[in-house]
């Protein structure tokens, strides 16, 4: 099986929020993910990145940015990723994200990345413990404290813009 991209995107508000939603139906069902999906043949990052998060919150992004990227294997899925991590900004003065694919998420939120990062310390905490709670964060957004220590989305976008 050949390793297929994912793009996943820190869609930021004027606060250095960004949305996070609870996955459905398919893998990582049940952890918190950032909106975005699959590279389409011909597509640039940006166009995937813009084309994903309008779909899926209704959000129009500005100034999309390159961040980072995670390579994911999924053994017990029998599936192999590299994700690419975009940056945006969302279009207007303060609009929230709709639920338009209701099958593949249960909500979206705005978070941020203190937020994340205490989900994954505290799961990386009880990793050895007999309270051990199934993952929180998908794979892709975990593997971002594994194989890219150090990184800030939020601080990456920024400096990408000086």
């Amino acid at each position: 099986m050949e390793p297929r991209v994912g793009v996943g995107v820190f869609v930021l508000n004027k606060d250095n929020k960004f949305v996070l939603g609870i996955r459905k139906g398919s893998t990582g069902s049940g952890t918190w993910a950032l909106p975005g999906g699959h590279l389409e043949f011909g597509e640039t990052f940006e166009e995937c990145a813009a084309r994903e998060i309008l779909e899926e919150t209704g959000l129009a992004l500005e100034d999309l940015r390159f961040l980072t990227a995670t390579n994911n294997v999924m053994k017990a899925e029998n599936k192999h990723y590299i994700t690419i991590f975009m940056g945006g900004t969302v279009v207007g003065d303060n609009p929230e994200p709709q639920l338009l694919e209701p099958e593949k998420c249960e909500g979206w939120e705005w978070a941020t990345w203190d937020d994340v990062r205490s989900m994954y310390e505290a799961e990386a905490q009880a990793a050895g413990s007999e309270n051990r709670k199934e993952s929180r964060l998908f794979l892709p957004l975990k593997s971002i404290f594994q194989q890219r220590p150090g990184f800030d989305p939020i601080q990456q976008y920024l400096s990408k813009g000086q």
